[in-house]
């Protein structure tokens, strides 16, 4: 396998939406991008289209502006679902979706249609990246988790972290098991699995090569601590008739 890791894992991440893309599903991405905070990103993909230049939509309504309301409270809804199995408190989540529905269906034109979706999806959005960070109360925990996160194709280490946050390893160690409850190395993990899984969902690559992108030892590495933190192993984790799989994707 050929290639720039760092490449691969920014264009998955969407932080650089110039490299050549993995197939990946338009609507999912976006999704995901206001349940993972990525405030840029969701800014970005919102510039390329207009809610109501969407393609492919439905017809609910004979009534154009009809029909863009009922798919706004469609899209309020997924959202308000989707934020709140990323952490939104449900009286949160519904109330906010329940509050633009609203705005929605007193809208007079499809401008103010257009011009409140942008709202309710940096609103979400936003909330989601301060419940993401809650439980962080330093600069240097709060950075280094966004460096862990933007450099998850490299193999990081307590002492290089501490260095590019230019403070001691142990009081990182000791701030970070504070604040966040778990320890570095703990977190790397599970970040580098979380991406690992939504790879595996919505992108061709092999479990070889996201093993490999994810800077993972080795893919057998990969696929022992996997299968611990999922139950599954990659390939069973990806196959869609796999009814373990279907039972995680509904506690997602």
């Amino acid at each position: 396998m050929d290639y720039n890791k760092e490449l691969f894992y920014k264009d998955f991440v969407r932080r650089e939406s110039e490299f050549i893309r993995a197939p990946y599903d338009p609507e999912v991405e976006f999704y995901n991008s206001i349940k993972s905070g990525d405030v840029n990103y969701v800014r970005q993909l919102l510039e390329k289209e207009k809610f109501i230049d969407k393609k492919g939509l439905g017809t609910l309504s004979k009534n154009y502006l009809q029909n863009m309301k009922y798919h706004f409270a469609i899209t309020a809804a997924q959202i308000a679902r989707l934020c709140i199995n990323g952490g939104m408190d449900i009286g949160t989540s519904y109330g906010l979706s329940d509050y633009y529905i609203q705005k929605a269906d007193e809208a007079k034109s499809l401008e103010e249609i257009s011009e409140l979706h942008p709202k309710m999806c940096e609103d979400y959005t936003k909330r989601m990246k301060n419940i993401k960070k809650q439980t962080v109360c330093s600069k240097p925990v709060s950075a280094a988790m966004d460096y862990i996160y933007d450099n998850l194709h490299k193999r990081i280490f307590i002492n290089d972290l501490a260095d590019y946050l230019k403070i001691n390893p142990s009081y990182l160690s000791r701030i970070f098991k504070k604040e966040t409850g778990e320890t570095v190395t703990d977190y790397i993990k599970r970040q580098k699995l979380e991406t690992a899984k939504n790879m595996l969902l919505y992108s061709a690559l092999r479990p070889a090569e996201i093993a490999q992108i994810l800077a993972f030892p080795s893919q057998s590495y990969f696929n022992d601590v996997f299968k611990k933190y999922t139950g599954l192993t990659p390939s069973e984790f990806r196959r869609p008739s796999d009814r373990k799989r279907l039972h995680l994707l509904s506690e997602r």
